[in-house]
């Protein structure tokens, strides 16, 4: 099966002027109000072919975006990997020599025995998130799906992506066998912590139709967070919004085994399969199959396929909530 060559409808910025901070950290800047409150941080470049939020962080930069209260840090992560970017081959700029959302633990980033591009960043990054209260880590997908909230596995990330009112689906979901993302990093993971995570997929990673989702999730959640007041922020970022949210549990995730794997159909994410025992790929020539009734796919993908590698995550529909308003 052929995977389509999606197009390129965004243009990357030049995110060169941002790299001196006061921060001490490159393409990480931090600005304090001096006014209680909380840490807010802004992440965009987890992944460096996922433009949409660096198109969001690069805006409030130029902006000069100040809290009103509280800390805000506004940052870009894999900066080496997105000045790597090559129109010709565009998904090899996901990451540098490893994913730098699997490397997001103590022991991980305390092990200095491991050396990568990524974690090396992960590392000089941590001093600042060590002090996030609040985290909105953009991202966008592979294949072209409708937008989503990972909101992790917690009752806290659910409560928050409510309060957040948008996109409408909310994933919870445990992260990936090959190592913890940022989103779930010490009290982002932590059910008797305070301090909570949001990633936002906000659709296909060329698409013009990802930056609005980006920029409407981060304008919400600024001003959801009281950093900022929603006047601070141009009101054409501001989206209408879904007049319900659905809220599903990943059970389980599909690893393959080899690069022998393949799907049943042209899957692009959210297809529900009604019945259990549904065929929807093959493993080393083995079917691959739903588990239960009304399965969900999350986020299926071939474009990263090697072993170890999630290709897709099987999920269950567990609530309906309304969204803020």
């Amino acid at each position: 099966m052929s995977i389509e060559a999606y197009p390129i409808e965004v243009a990357f910025p030049d995110i060169s002027a941002h790299e001196a901070s006061d921060s001490g950290i490159a393409y990480v800047h931090t600005f304090d109000s001096g006014v209680a409150g909380p840490h807010v941080m802004i992440n965009a470049l987890t992944h460096g072919n996922e433009v949409c939020g660096a198109i969001v962080v690069d805006a409030l930069l130029r902006a000069k975006l100040r809290p009103r209260r509280g800390r805000l840090t506004l940052a870009f992560a894999n900066v080496a990997a997105y000045l790597s970017f090559d129109a010709s081959k565009p998904d090899a700029a996901r990451f540098v020599d490893q994913d730098f959302n699997r490397v997001w633990t103590a022991k991980t980033l305390d092990d200095t025995s491991r050396v990568s591009s990524e974690l090396e960043r992960a590392r000089t990054m941590r001093p600042v998130i060590d002090t996030v209260d609040l985290l909105l880590d953009l991202h966008s997908m592979h294949e072209k799906s409708k937008p989503l909230i990972v909101a992790g596995p917690l009752a806290k990330g659910i409560e928050l992506s409510a309060k957040l009112g948008a996109p409408t689906t909310v994933i919870c979901d445990e992260g990936h066998p090959e190592g913890r993302r940022m989103r779930d990093y010490e009290g982002f993971g932590d059910a008797a912590s305070p301090k909570n995570a949001l990633l936002i997929e906000c659709g296909q990673h060329w698409e013009a139709s990802a930056v609005d989702v980006a920029r409407d999730v981060t304008a919400r959640f600024l001003t959801l967070s009281g950093v900022v007041d929603a006047s601070d922020l141009p009101q054409d970022w501001f989206a209408p919004l879904p007049d319900e949210m659905l809220v599903v549990r990943v059970t389980e995730p599909v690893v393959a085994e080899s690069l022998d794997f393949k799907f049943a159909g042209p899957y692009t994410g959210l297809e529900v399969f009604e019945k259990a025992g549904s065929v929807i790929g093959w493993s080393e020539g083995k079917a691959v199959v739903t588990p239960y009734d009304d399965c969900m796919l999350v986020m299926p993908s071939l474009r990263q396929l090697r072993p170890g590698v999630t290709v897709v995550r099987l999920g269950k529909i567990e609530q309906r909530i309304a969204a803020s308003r």
